[in-house]
C-alpha cells in the first residue's frame, strides 16, 4: 500500500476492524474525515451483529483526497482479509449532494440485496435509487464485490443526509434499522 509510505498510521489515518466472523461485512472505506459521517452510518448498521471495517482520515478540516483510495483499487490488507472471509460486503460511502441532497444511491453486483435495501430504506421514510446515477458499483474489483459471492452492495449517502444522520441519533438508528431489516431477510 503506497499510502503507508506517505501517511502516518494513527496520526493521519487509522484502520478499525471488528471481525465477528459473520456473513456480512459492513465497511466505510472512506471513513472519518475522508467522507464525514460514513463511519457512523457503517457502525450503526453493523452494531454488534456484523463484522465492521473502517478506514478513517483523522485530521479534521484537512482535504483528504490523498487518503481516498478508489473502490476498485482498494488494497488495505486488513480490509481485504476481512472482506475475503465474508460472503457479502455492504460498503457505505459519501457523495456530494449535487442536485439531490436526500437520496441514497445504491449499487453493487448483488441486485437482489441492493433492491431489498432500497425498498427497506424507502419503507423507512428515506429516499433511495438503484438506477440512473453515477455509482452503479458493478466492477468486480470494487471492494463491495470482492467477498466470497462476488456481489455486494454500495450505498452512496449524500453529504446533507450524512450530516443529518450524524447529528440525529434517532434518525441514524432508523436508517441503520432499515438496512439491517433487509440484511436479516437476506
Amino acid at each position: 500500500m503506497d499510502l503507508a509510505e506517505h501517511e502516518r498510521a494513527e496520526i493521519d489515518y487509522r484502520v478499525r476492524v471488528k471481525d465477528r466472523q459473520t456473513q456480512f461485512v459492513v465497511m466505510a472505506p472512506h471513513g472519518g474525515w475522508i467522507e464525514p459521517g460514513s463511519s457512523q452510518v457503517a457502525e450503526a448498521i453493523a452494531e454488534d451483529d456484523y463484522s465492521l471495517y473502517l478506514f478513517e482520515g483523522l485530521i479534521p478540516g484537512r482535504p483528504h483526497h490523498e487518503l481516498h483510495i478508489t473502490s476498485t483499487r482498494f488494497d488495505e490488507p486488513q480490509g481485504l482479509q476481512l472482506v475475503g472471509a465474508a460472503d457479502t460486503v455492504i460498503a457505505v460511502h459519501g457523495r456530494a449532494d449535487g442536485d439531490d441532497p436526500h437520496t441514497t444511491w445504491l449499487g453493487g453486483r448483488s441486485a437482489t440485496l441492493r433492491d431489498a435495501i432500497a425498498f427497506s430504506l424507502s419503507d423507512g421514510g428515506f429516499q433511495a435509487a438503484t438506477a440512473n446515477h453515477r455509482f452503479p458499483a458493478r466492477n468486480p474489483m470494487n471492494i463491495c464485490n470482492r467477498a466470497a459471492t462476488g456481489a455486494g452492495v454500495q450505498l452512496e449517502v449524500p453529504r446533507t443526509l450524512r450530516d443529518q444522520l450524524r447529528h440525529d441519533p434517532v434518525r441514524l438508528r432508523r436508517f441503520a434499522a432499515a438496512v439491517r431489516e433487509a440484511l436479516s431477510r437476506g
